[in-house]
């Protein structure tokens, strides 16, 4: 696997925040250069060489991620640029429930969604639009027989997560895209953490829109695509008006650079080398979760199984959830729940829709073993936590089974 330098920026703190974000890789940067120097061009000017310049390397990139899903071979043009996942939600949602009002008001969604997905769908009810948030089971997975239910004759879209972001739970797409095109419902997925860890099909999935973006997968921050189907065609109402950029669904000068490096971190997440490096992202994980799990009283959240390769989310009882990550904060990086969610002291919502009480939701640690990421470093967190747990528990601490909480 490349060698990465900005990974050695911190040295003596071990990143396994991936979920949040992962470092840029140095090869995406030198695509990108050239694109912040001299070739600079604006991509919608077309009465010379930098532009046209620009607007190539543009339509080499929708290619690229066209490909990289399955979308139509032939028409790139299904690829939305946007300045990240979060637009590319807010679009699909709030285009689909305008375009199609007439038709229907109801959209349906789960609970453990991301909030870039939740906070458009209650911005939806406030205009008078309906949504059905289904639970999920204990293991983060989606009853499909629950999803049939749900779908009324006005139900007009159904958005679900490809892979949780907090728990790396992976939603069965194929039958949820099914069950959608045989009822006539819309299909769209958050694929954000999804893109280059696992097999993406539009066609073979039957997914209408998807949701992505490059800073998962070692790219840049601030650039993200939605796709979004044309045959058959999908209606969407633009929610960013201005100089008719992307077909006019998303206004605004392309960000040329940024879209490059999508490109380019696509690409690298597809070659067989960086899909070798998953399988050892997978080993590193369960090695991680092998040394934990005799501690007693840890708890794994989510599908053992049916998850990202290098997720791990688990709940570690008797301690503090606070003082938990204060006390691994100069050592390892990781997290308590979403990133985007950094700032909020209430327990994780997804953990809660699990089943799990406050406190152990509350002292949950998300780690996510990335493309850099080593054995002996796997092996320091490993004693670093072992020992910050068995300090916090003081030694008198007797593990309890803990069950889901049923509705």
């Amino acid at each position: 696997m490349a060698n990465n330098t900005a990974n050695n920026t911190h040295s003596q703190l071990i990143y396994l925040d991936g979920h949040a974000t992962t470092p840029l890789d140095a090869r995406v940067l030198n695509a990108m250069l050239p694109y912040l120097t001299e070739q600079f061009g604006n991509s919608s000017s077309q009465s010379h060489r930098y532009g046209w310049e620009a607007a190539a390397a543009v339509k080499q990139a929708r290619q690229v991620l066209s490909n990289a899903i399955g979308a139509s071979s032939d028409d790139p043009s299904e690829i939305i640029f946007t300045s990240g996942a979060t637009e590319a939600n807010n679009l699909a949602l709030k285009g689909i429930a305008e375009a199609y009002f007439q038709k229907g008001r109801h959209l349906i969604t789960l609970q453990t969604e991301h909030s870039a997905v939740l906070e458009p769908c209650r911005y939806l009810e406030r205009l008078g639009f309906e949504v059905t948030y289904l639970p999920v089971q204990p293991d983060g997975l989606l009853d499909i027989h629950l999803l049939a239910e749900a779908i009324r004759p006005e139900t007009v879209l159904v958005s679900v997560m490809a892979a949780n972001s907090e728990i790396g739970v992976l939603q069965p797409l194929g039958e949820i895209g099914a069950l959608c095109r045989e009822r006539g419902v819309l299909f769209h997925t958050d694929a954000a953490q999804a893109i280059g860890k696992i097999p993406l099909d539009v066609q073979a999935m039957s997914i209408d829109l998807m949701s992505l973006t490059a800073h998962k997968l070692y790219g840049p921050k601030g650039v993200g695509a939605l796709y979004v189907r044309r045959r058959p065609r999908v209606q969407l109402a633009a929610q960013l008006h201005g100089g008719g950029q992307e077909q006019g669904l998303r206004s605004g000068t392309l960000a040329t650079h940024q879209i490059v490096g999508f490109a380019r971190a696509v690409e690298l997440a597809d070659s067989p080398e960086e899909q070798e490096g998953l399988a050892h992202q997978r080993q590193l994980r369960d090695r991680l979760w092998s040394a934990l799990a005799p501690l007693g009283g840890i708890h794994l959240n989510g599908h053992p199984t049916q998850r990202l390769p290098g997720s791990l989310n688990v709940s570690v009882e008797g301690v503090d959830g606070a003082a938990l990550l204060l006390s691994l904060r100069s050592q390892v990086a990781v997290s308590s729940g979403s990133a985007c969610g950094s700032g909020k002291t209430a327990p994780s919502h997804v953990l809660l829709a699990l089943g799990r009480d406050r406190a152990l939701a509350a002292a949950s640690l998300r780690f996510c073993v990335g493309r850099f990421n080593t054995e002996a470093e796997i092996d320091q967190v490993i004693d670093q936590i072992s020992v910050t747990i068995r300090a916090l528990r003081l030694g008198d601490f007797k593990p309890r089974e803990i069950k889901p909480k049923q509705d």
